[in-house]
């Protein structure tokens, strides 16, 4: 099986409660079992500023589904959820969910590229997938975690708000 991790994103509705869902159906995927799931932050939006503060977490797995079988599967979760794709990157949905690190793998497909484009610069992503990694985590590219924190661009709009098992 495949350590897995999936970054999820919510800045519409009831967000904390769109995560906590949307992990709950990550669980129940075949093949899959959950592992942890971080503490919840919210964080500014990229882009457009005009929309409300996003709620994220990341979710570490372990699965045998194929890559493309778990995106498949993670849209599905999205489309359940109410995620509507207008083609606006970093526009406002209800459910964002996104494959972070498919173990050691570097995908790169029309589909899907992993390790996620641009993890490196976000803090909202970095923070609560080291809540979930050893401190010696090391990343397809040879990065180690811990160098790319403290590279990391600073966001000082990041708050913890929960950790999802409060929420349960």
């Amino acid at each position: 099986m495949q350590q897995v991790y999936i970054g999820l994103g919510s800045n519409l509705g009831d967000s904390a409660n769109h995560l906590q869902q949307a992990i709950s159906a990550i669980a129940q995927l075949p093949k899959t079992e959950l592992i942890k799931a971080s503490s919840l932050y919210s964080s500014a939006p990229l882009g457009a500023v005009d929309q409300p503060r996003y709620v994220n977490a990341v979710a570490h797995i372990a699965t045998s589904l194929t890559p493309i079988k778990l995106l498949d599967a993670l849209q599905h979760i999205e489309h359940v959820q109410g995620r509507v794709r207008q083609g606006e990157r970093w526009g406002p949905r209800t459910l964002d969910l996104d494959i972070l690190l498919f173990g050691q793998h570097v995908i790169n497909e029309p589909r899907l590229c992993v390790p996620h484009y641009h993890m490196h610069a976000r803090p909202f992503v970095l923070i609560p997938l080291a809540e979930l990694c050893p401190k010696d985590f090391v990343l397809p590219n040879g990065q180690s975690l811990a160098e790319l924190l403290a590279v990391c661009p600073p966001d000082t709009t990041l708050t913890r708000l929960a950790s999802l098992e409060l929420l349960a």
